[in-house]
């Protein structure tokens, strides 16, 4: 029988391109979104077993109807990817459109990190990625100032429940997958223009797939990306704050 890898915001984007390469390996996947249409075209056109599993994740119950109905299978490996941002002046953006963010990209990253890891010890292994951004791994966005502060939570809860299961020896594998801008429908749902070219959905999750096996707690796709985040360390972090507000202002066309 194919080992079963799960992926959030499987419709488009990231997640559909985790579902291509995954079944391209031999997995049988569940496919998670709230847009079934997309997942029913999604799964006709993969070569394994695809089942979709419509759920609106910014609601709690929803995160545990999807743990229910992954009780009594193992899952190898999560794609925790559902997520969006939204680019503007924080006086500006709606609060209902900020505590959606919270609500999908902290609170249900969180309920199915918590859930499945624990369920992945109980089974004896497994391998949870949390789709984060570059933008976790900076101390502030100006103009993407909720997105960023709640990938910088994916990021640090990544890390630390990485460090714990390491420390306990558990085979259980987290880690954090922290791209910079991907050319997906992220921009578009953002209200952005990238003010730095993307890469291709293939390439990051081709370098995702080679961080998981390699057990990387953070992944950061693309030479060029994974460079300056880490010559970023150098710069002090007002610097830093201003020239970030300078790339977002671009977005914005400002």
């Amino acid at each position: 029988m194919s080992q079963l890898a799960v992926i959030t915001g499987a419709s488009s984007g990231i997640g559909a391109e985790f579902a291509r390469q995954l079944s391209a390996q031999g997995y049988a996947l569940l496919l998670v979104a709230r847009r079934a249409e997309r997942m029913q075209a999604l799964a006709a056109s993969l070569p394994t077993r695809c089942e979709i599993f419509p759920a609106d994740l910014s609601k709690a119950e929803e995160c545990d109807r999807l743990m229910q109905a992954l009780q009594s299978r193992r899952v190898e490996l999560f794609i925790n990817n559902a997520g969006f941002g939204e680019c503007g002046d924080f006086l500006e953006i709606g609060l209902d459109r900020e505590l959606d963010m919270v609500d999908v990209n902290i609170r249900a990253m969180h309920i199915l990190t918590k859930r499945m890891v624990q369920k992945m010890q109980q089974q004896g292994g497994g391998a949870l990625l949390n789709v984060g951004s570059s933008a976790g791994l900076l101390p502030a966005g100006p103009y993407m100032a909720t997105y960023y502060a709640t990938k910088a939570y994916v990021v640090s809860l990544s890390r630390a429940v990485a460090a714990e299961l390491r420390a306990a020896g558990s085979s259980v594998y987290v880690g954090c997958l922290c791209p910079g801008p991907v050319n997906t429908e992220f921009n578009a749902v953002a209200h952005v223009k990238f003010a730095l070219p993307g890469i291709s959905a293939a390439d990051c999750v081709r370098c995702a797939l080679a961080g998981i096996r390699r057990r990387k707690t953070v992944i950061v796709p693309g030479r060029i990306m994974a460079a300056g985040m880490s010559l970023s360390r150098l710069v002090p972090c007002g610097a830093l704050i201003r020239i970030t507000a300078r790339q977002q202002k671009r977005k914005l066309g400002g």
